[in-house]
């Protein structure tokens, strides 16, 4: 078992950034494939970036290529997202979750446990 807490999000206008960080406490962090996922209201969860056991593989979604970047420290069992030039779209809840599978999952359904969610807000 793995327990996932999100921080850093809130509001912010159009253009500017916000770093969320997600710590993870439980069975061996460094183990699990992490991810970042979001969902807007109205909207299906979507992964948005993910991130591989030891940190060399990274996936990002269209949307937010060149704009996020997500990185873990697994010696203190955190992951960050950072996200720059903020959109009005980009205002989600956003999850962090792990995974046990191998590789880097892309599936929703292959994650296995999650956060809570952090709530960003992007004014335009």
């Amino acid at each position: 078992q793995v327990q996932l807490v999100e921080s850093g999000g809130g509001l912010v206008q159009a253009g500017g950034s916000l770093r969320l960080s997600c710590v993870a406490s439980g069975r061996t962090f460094s183990v699990y494939a992490m991810g970042w996922f979001r969902q807007a209201p109205g909207k299906e969860r979507e992964l948005i970036a993910a991130i591989s056991w030891r940190g060399d593989n990274t996936y990002y979604v269209d949307s937010v290529k060149g704009r996020f970047t997500i990185s873990r420290d697994n010696a203190k069992s955190t992951i960050y997202l950072q996200m720059n030039s903020l959109k009005p779209e980009d205002t989600a809840v956003y999850y962090c979750a792990a995974s046990l599978r191998l590789g880097l999952p892309t599936v929703t359904r292959n994650y296995d446990y999650w956060g809570q969610g952090t709530q960003v807000t992007v004014s335009s």
